[in-house]
């Protein structure tokens, strides 16, 4: 099976997401998004890539890769990464990031050209009495810090 990019809206993105993701609902919201399909058109994959969700990241430069699912074709989440880091650094932002969770060995990151920034210890969770927030499930559970090399130029 060849699987090639396709544009896909964000309505069509969240619920490929939410019926495929494995522990994330769909995100709020998003820059862009994009889709990998098979020869008959099948979507068998896509990625949502927005705005940071750690604030201090928020810089206007960076953009976080929020949500990655597949149907479990192979190669689709390596062909997304790539895309995703082509695409970013292509509309001019400095900087792309992603998370992955404990047990997630990132091995399409890596074929993707991403590289591990840090491994961050388990959290909580966002809620603080300040801003009060309601548990996901992801809550005391390691995560890698990962970061997109610059595309070489062409």
């Amino acid at each position: 099976m060849t699987l090639h990019l396709v544009p896909v809206r964000f309505r069509d993105a969240a619920a490929y997401v939410a019926m495929w993701h494995r522990h994330h609902p769909p995100p709020v919201g998003m820059v862009f998004a994009v889709g990998a399909a098979d020869d008959t058109g099948t979507l068998r994959g896509v990625a949502i890539v927005g705005r940071p969700v750690a604030r201090l990241y928020d810089n206007g430069q960076t953009l976080e890769v929020t949500r990655v699912a597949t149907d479990g074709t192979r190669n689709a989440c390596s062909l997304l990464y790539g895309a995703c880091r082509r695409a970013a650094f292509a509309l001019g932002y400095t900087r792309l990031i992603t998370y992955t969770q404990a047990g997630e060995t990132g091995a399409s990151l890596r074929a993707a050209g991403w590289r591990v920034l840090a491994e961050r210890p388990p959290r909580p969770g966002w809620d603080r009495p300040s801003r009060p927030r309601h548990a996901t499930g992801t809550e005391l559970i390691p995560r890698t810090l990962w970061e997109a090399d610059e595309p070489a130029s062409a």
